[in-house]
C-alpha cells in the first residue's frame, strides 16, 4: 500500500508540472513548451506553423516534445509567426526592458516631482544627450566656399563680400584649418606648378590677416574678377612664365581678399552624415 501511495503522489505531481505556464521555464524542454504555448494562444495546427516556416509538422511536433530544438535559421519566420521576439522564445529577459534599483529609484523620484521640475529633468537631459552627442562627433570647422562668379558686379572700394556656399573641414588634417575663412577653387595653369586647375586652397580673409608681403600669394579681386596670384611691387605674378605680370595704375580696381594659405586635401572636407551633425549641435546657434 505504501508503494501505491507513492506512485500515486508521484502522479499527481507530474500532472500539475504539465500545466505550469511555460512562460517562465528554464529547464531544457522549456523552449518546445513555448512554443506549443504560443502556438495554442493563437489557435493554430502544428501543420499550420510547419507550413510557414518550411518544415514538417513531425519538426514541430519534436520541438514541443523537447526532443529537437528549432534550428536558428528558422527562428526569426518562427517568432514572426507567434508574435514574439526572440527573448520570448527563449526565456531571456530584454535588457531594454530590465532596470536597475538606482534606475527605478530614479524613475520613482522622477514621478513623485512637480510637472515643472520634471520639464526641468527633461531639459537637463536632453543637454546631456546633446553634449555626449557631440563627443562622440569628430571637430569640424564650417568655411565658406567661394567662386569665381561671386566676385561678379564689385566695383572699385567695395569690400568683398564672403558668399557662398558651406563647406565642413577637419581641422585635425591640416593645422591651416583653424586660420582660414574662405575656400577658392583655382581655376586654369597659370600658377603650375604649385597650384592646379581644380585645386582648393585655404584663403585668410583681409583685413584680419597681417598684409601681404611681396612675394607671397594672395587671393586678389581685380575688376569683376578673381585671381590667385603673386604680389610683387610692380603687380600680381603668375609662378607659370608663360604668363605675363598684371601691372596697375591708380585708377585700376584691384582689391586683396586675402592670404593664400596652402591646398586643401578634398580629404579634409567631412561626410555628409558628419556635415549634418555638425548642423544638428549647432541648430541654436
Amino acid at each position: 500500500m505504501k508503494q501505491e501511495d507513492k506512485k500515486s503522489n508521484t502522479s499527481k505531481s507530474s500532472k500539475k508540472s504539465n500545466i505550469t505556464n511555460p512562460v517562465h521555464l528554464k529547464d531544457a524542454h522549456a523552449v518546445g513548451k513555448r512554443i506549443k504555448y504560443y502556438r495554442e494562444r493563437l489557435g493554430l495546427e502544428q501543420k499550420a506553423v510547419a507550413s510557414v516556416v518550411g518544415i514538417t509538422p513531425n519538426a514541430v511536433s519534436n520541438w514541443e516534445s523537447g526532443r529537437t530544438r528549432p534550428d536558428f535559421s528558422v527562428v526569426p519566420t518562427l517568432c514572426e509567426l507567434l508574435g514574439i521576439s526572440l527573448y520570448e522564445l527563449y526565456g531571456i529577459d530584454n535588457p531594454i526592458n530590465v532596470y536597475t534599483e538606482k534606475e527605478q529609484m530614479m524613475i520613482e523620484d522622477y514621478r513623485g516631482m512637480t510637472l515643472g521640475h520634471q520639464l526641468a529633468v527633461e531639459n537637463l537631459i536632453s543637454s546631456l544627450k546633446a553634449a555626449e552627442f557631440a563627443g562622440r562627433c569628430p571637430e569640424i570647422i564650417k568655411l565658406t566656399f567661394c567662386d569665381k562668379g561671386l566676385a561678379a558686379g564689385f566695383d572699385s572700394g567695395v569690400e568683398f563680400e564672403d558668399e557662398g556656399e558651406p563647406i565642413y573641414l577637419y581641422p585635425h588634417t591640416n593645422t591651416a584649418i583653424r586660420q582660414a575663412d574662405l575656400v577658392f577653387a583655382v581655376n586654369g595653369d597659370s600658377m603650375e606648378p604649385e597650384y592646379h586647375d581644380g585645386d582648393m586652397v585655404l584663403v585668410e580673409k583681409y583685413p584680419g590677416c597681417p598684409e601681404l608681403q611681396y612675394g607671397e600669394v594672395g587671393a586678389f579681386m581685380v575688376g569683376n574678377n578673381t585671381y590667385i596670384k603673386v604680389l610683387e611691387e610692380d603687380g600680381l605674378h603668375s609662378y607659370n612664365k608663360k604668363y605675363p605680370p598684371m601691372h596697375f595704375n591708380d585708377d585700376d580696381s584691384v582689391y586683396l581678399i586675402g592670404r593664400v594659405l596652402g591646398i586643401l586635401d578634398p580629404e579634409s572636407i567631412a561626410s555628409q552624415a558628419d556635415a549634418d551633425n555638425y548642423e544638428a549641435i549647432h541648430s541654436e546657434d
